[in-house]
């Protein structure tokens, strides 16, 4: 009998290692053309593989927890029109056959099809049904923060300790995700393995940054343009890309490798998942307002996991605002491979400062923050990335 190949795309995962997340159908059951068939999560973002036709799943070549590469056999189906003669094929040792609830959950119809990866798998995580949790996203869209405030409002159920598992006093466990796995074999790789990383610290202030933005914030809103400060160091970033362009490169033991253009990635915090870098194409060539509309909408796919893996491929340089969640200083960031560069943005803050008035000096209070460059010895030297700050600093005080 003829068979058709599930194959994860050749397209989906370029730079990152795929991981088998769920199976939404079980074999034996019923499956559309471009009904989600499997969840394919990467160190980046969750994907869902559809069927390629109408059919019956009778195969499942890769178990959930599989590793698979771009192009990899997933599953096979028989084709709808053999359906009532096709036999299912044993799925191979260690498969998990899809959960209870994880058909329904993906079943056909335009509610299941809104559900993202990261809800559909929430919800059986925490033993929750769609229809009993309310979305508060646009068309009332189930979020991840609906789920999790969902499983709050849960009654906590007893656990029965594992077999064989040495009970231990006042631990909770907490199993990794693949995508906190992976996040850390980068990190690792990156600072012990790869590069040499050194790290310069300015300190800017923001005063013109903050004028301007509130003198501008309410027509950005207006036209469709969320202007966060986040921008602003995007934009001072390449303009200081373009002083040093060798903070745009990357290494090989042949040559530096410089981009004409700058894809800037700004790192977003998944609460509870971990953090993507989803990348602003082309930011040198794009005003303020082009940058903040960018950047806007990433973060809200980001938040709602509804990225693309294009969204997250081929930054140049990545910026990492810490100082949203309180930081003050963060050294060394650890740099996102295969760049050369990432600058860390701490916390704004009122801070005392010498200036000059009339050939005076005074003290003043100036809203301020430390800036960072972690950088790759091997690319920048250190007057060089000094460079780089010296004009991102000036760029963001001189702020016109």
């Amino acid at each position: 009998m003829e068979t058709i190949e599930v194959r994860l795309p050749e397209d989906q995962s370029e730079g990152t290692r795929s991981q088998v997340q769920r199976w939404l159908k079980a074999v034996g059951e019923r499956v559309g053309m471009h009904e989600p068939l499997v969840e394919i999560e990467t160190d980046k973002v969750t994907i869902e593989v559809p069927a390629p036709a109408d059919g019956v799943l009778i195969e499942v070549a890769a178990a959930e927890g599989t590793d698979v590469a771009p192009g990899a056999l997933l599953g096979r189906l028989a084709p709808a029109a053999g359906v009532a003669a096709a036999a299912p094929v044993a799925a191979p040792a260690g498969t998990v056959r899809a959960r209870p609830g994880a058909g329904r959950i993906a079943a056909s119809g335009t509610a299941a099809r809104s559900l993202s990866p990261a809800v559909r798998r929430l919800l059986a995580e925490h033993g929750l049904e769609a229809a009993a949790v309310p979305g508060s996203g646009a068309d009332g869209r189930i979020t991840v923060d609906d789920v999790l405030a969902a499983a709050a409002r849960k009654p906590a159920a007893a656990h029965a300790p594992t077999p064989g598992a040495e009970a231990e006093s006042g631990l909770r466990r907490v199993p990794h995700t693949p995508m906190r796995r992976r996040i850390a074999e980068h990190m690792v790789q990156s600072l012990l393995h790869t590069a040499p990383h050194v790290t310069t610290v300015f300190q800017a202030d923001l005063s013109a940054v903050l004028a301007h933005r509130a003198a501008h914030k309410t027509e950005f809103e207006r036209r469709g343009a969320p202007l966060t400060l986040t921008a602003y160091f995007v934009a001072a970033s390449a303009a200081a890309i373009r002083a040093v362009p060798e903070a745009n490169a990357r290494w090989t033991d042949e040559a530096l490798l410089i981009p004409e253009h700058i894809d800037i990635g700004v790192g977003t915090a998944l609460e509870g998942r971990g953090l993507v870098v989803p990348v602003i194409r082309d930011a040198g060539r794009l005003d303020l307002h082009g940058i903040a509309a960018a950047l806007g909408d990433l973060v809200a796919r980001a938040r709602a996991d509804r990225l693309e893996p294009a969204d997250l491929r081929g930054g140049t340089f990545t910026i990492s605002n810490h100082g949203v969640s309180g930081s003050l200083l963060a050294a060394p960031i650890v740099i996102n491979q295969p760049q050369s560069a990432i600058l860390g943005v701490g916390k704004l803050e009122k801070r005392p400062a010498a200036v000059t008035r009339d050939g005076r000096d005074e003290l003043a209070i100036r809203p301020c923050c430390y800036v960072t460059l972690t950088i790759d010895h091997r690319v920048l030297d250190g007057h060089q990335a000094n460079r780089f700050m010296d004009t991102l600093v000036r760029k963001l005080e001189g702020w016109a």
